[in-house]
């Protein structure tokens, strides 16, 4: 539990989140604060998910969090039945219910973004069977899922673009690289042009060149075209030879047939069928149908990430090994009589993996004899005359069977002397390319010596004036020209060529002394260069040293402040408290002043308040008397002297 913590606190500290927990101030989080980090989490999975759950009701929270939780696949641990459980403590914000969660979830967060986009377009719609009576709903519905179907293929071929190593900066480099080698060679292009255009006819010279590639061209396509048809004729000759072959096989099996073989044949076919109906065909069918059903639950199921599979692999490999410990279980017992059946079960299974086999060889060479069977009947329909009537034979045939073997002993010959002339021909093409590679090799290390004599471009020069030259001797040749007229054009390319070099001998001169220049530049450069990085590496060391110099003084300061204000409110606190107590005791002084008040006058305060409680009788009294005399008066008068009372009536 504490790995799986330490775990939490170290990718929620990282960016995106940024955090700032340690292993205690997360431990202490309320349900409310840690149920908003999960949805935060959520939400940089899924960004509809960025709401503050404080203005949601907490069992839509849940329902959307469960929900959510369904889409990326995530099984809570435990066992699966008790999923109110865990649905009630997802509510509550229950830590063990939580962690969990938060663990799975860092783990696999570039895989569940993944998921939960191919999540928002793959997630078909449930709509009931009844509104899809409606033939508009139910044409919208077909159309889209075919934009499902093409979104899932969309999307395979961008993941295929992607994983196959080409990126957009590699591209734009090729794409520079190729512009670059354009605008050389259109330079070069160009300086030929030039070179070319002071002989006389270079127009019909380009043509006769121009003509001459596109003669080559044909001729290699021609001679490629040759090669596939002598491989079609040999492939035909292969064919015919094994159909040959099976016609003579058949025609023995007929001549020797009588109605027990063929009946005997028969019932070894019809035995063969059944139990290619019986047994094989089903089990072929069955595991067909098996293999279609499992490739369509892969195909509808969504996208599976690494972790995924690496969980499969890890699961595979537990039940292999579940498997082995069991095997060997079963063979440490060593019961006699199961030793005996897992003999005749070895026998068993040997017996019917040949008759699989040999099942599947009959299949083959029925098929093979179908093939031949058809290509026959072609051969047969081609054999026919004009007329649509077979071939005569008897003699006729003989006839021609020798003539075919004295043509096929011929054809023979020719064949070897074919395949001589193919191994001379490839020893050819070897030395052709080995040649060729030699002269590469010379023509790159010519390039490099006229590029260390500053010279470079010379060769290529001499050998365009070389193919101008002979391209002009072709074409005087072919006019009838006479000897005179072909010495003044060699002697006119001599001093052409003289003129170039001439007028190449100073800019030559002028290179040599620039290349110079430029190789005590480069020395220059590179020694600069050197000290440059030298410089540059010390200036980042010290840049780094002081960058985390800086970064422990900011710590500390904020370590610091955070002290002082942890102590400023405590002092705070305490001075309010001190004067909350100083309070209180003025408070309980005057409490105590009172209550001493209050005992000094309760007896006097007693007597006042049963004189007052005497008075009030004493009135009491004297009301009711009065009343009486009132209701009296009526009867008689009383009259009130010297203390007495008298009724007069």
């Amino acid at each position: 539990m504490s790995e799986q913590l330490k775990f939490i606190v170290e990718q929620l500290n990282k960016a995106p989140f940024k955090k700032k927990f340690n292993l205690i101030t997360f431990d202490s989080l309320e349900p409310m604060q840690l149920l908003q980090i999960l949805n935060d989490v959520l939400a940089e999975i899924d960004p509809k998910q960025a709401i503050d759950i404080r203005e949601e009701m907490p069992e839509q929270t849940a329902k959307r969090m469960f929900t959510l939780l369904g889409m990326l696949k995530y099984k809570p641990p435990g066992n699966p039945s008790d999923v109110s459980s865990f649905r009630q403590g997802l509510v509550t914000g229950s830590k063990p219910v939580i962690h969990p969660i938060l663990h799975w979830l860092l783990q696999r967060v570039p895989d569940l973004k993944k998921r939960a986009y191919l999540a928002r377009f793959l997630v078909k719609l449930e709509v009931p069977a009844e509104f899809l009576q409606d033939d508009v709903i139910n044409d919208t519905y077909h159309q889209y899922e075919e934009l499902v179907e093409g979104f899932k293929t969309y999307h395979k071929e961008c993941e295929q673009l992607r994983t196959s190593g080409f990126s957009t900066a590699e591209i734009r480099r090729d794409i520079s690289a190729m512009e670059e080698e354009k605008d050389q060679l259109i330079k070069r292009v160009e300086r030929l042009k030039k070179r070319v255009e002071s002989v006389s006819n270079h127009q019909r010279m380009l043509e006769q060149a121009r003509q001459l590639r596109v003669e080559k061209e044909r001729e290699e396509s021609l001679a490629q075209q040759k090669q596939e048809q002598r491989n079609q004729l040999f492939q035909a000759e292969q064919r015919l030879q094994r159909s040959q072959q099976q016609l003579k096989d058949l025609r023995q099996a007929a001549a020797d047939a009588n109605p027990e073989s063929l009946m005997k044949r028969l019932e070894e076919e019809i035995k063969i069928n059944s139990y290619m109906v019986s047994e094989k065909l089903p089990k072929e069918l069955e595991s067909r149908i098996r293999t279609d059903q499992y490739l369509q639950k892969v195909v509808s199921e969504p996208a599976m990430g690494q972790a995924e599979l690496q969980e499969l692999d890890d699961k595979i490999k537990e039940v292999n090994a579940q498997i082995n410990q069991l095997i060997e279980k079963r063979m440490m017992r060593n019961d006699p009589m199961d030793d005996k059946l897992t003999l005749f079960r070895q026998q068993a299974s040997i017996i019917i993996r040949k008759k699989e086999t040999k099942a599947e060889e009959l299949q083959e060479a029925r098929e093979e004899l179908a093939a031949a069977e058809r290509d026959l009947a072609q051969r047969t329909n081609q054999a026919r005359d004009p007329d649509g009537h077979k071939v005569v034979r008897g003699d006729e045939l003989k006839r021609l069977v020798v003539k075919l073997r004295s043509k096929g002993t011929v054809h023979k010959k020719k064949r070897q002397q074919i395949a001589e002339l193919k191994a001379e021909y490839g020893v050819l093409q070897r030395t052709e390319e080995v040649l060729k590679q030699r002269h590469e090799d010379i023509q790159q290390q010519l390039q490099t010596m006229e590029a260390q004599k500053g010279i470079s471009g010379y060769s290529d020069t001499q050998e365009e004036l070389e193919r101008v030259s002979a391209i002009k001797s072709e074409l005087d040749e072919k006019k009838g020209r006479t000897l005179d007229d072909m010495s003044e054009m060699v002697k006119k390319l001599n001093s052409v060529i003289a003129e170039k070099k001439s007028a190449l001998a100073p800019i030559i001169k002028e290179l040599r002394s620039l290349r110079q220049r430029c190789q005590e530049l480069t020395q220059e450069y590179e020694e600069k260069k050197a000290h440059y990085e030298s410089c540059a590496a010390g200036l980042e060391s010290n840049r780094s040293k002081l960058e985390l110099e800086v970064k422990t003084l900011r710590e500390e300061t904020a370590q610091e402040e955070n002290r002082y204000h942890y102590i400023n409110s405590m002092t705070e606190a305490r001075s309010l408290k001190t004067q909350i107590h100083t309070q209180c005791r003025k408070h309980f002084l005057k409490l105590r002043e009172k209550q001493k008040t209050v005992r000094e006058s309760h007896g006097d305060n007693m007597k006042q308040m049963k004189m007052w409680r005497d008075l009030e009788q004493l009135m009491e009294c004297k009301r009711q008397c009065f009343v009486r005399a009132q209701s009296q008066a009526s009867i008689g008068q009383v009259i009130q002297e010297g203390g007495e009372d008298r009724l007069v009536l």
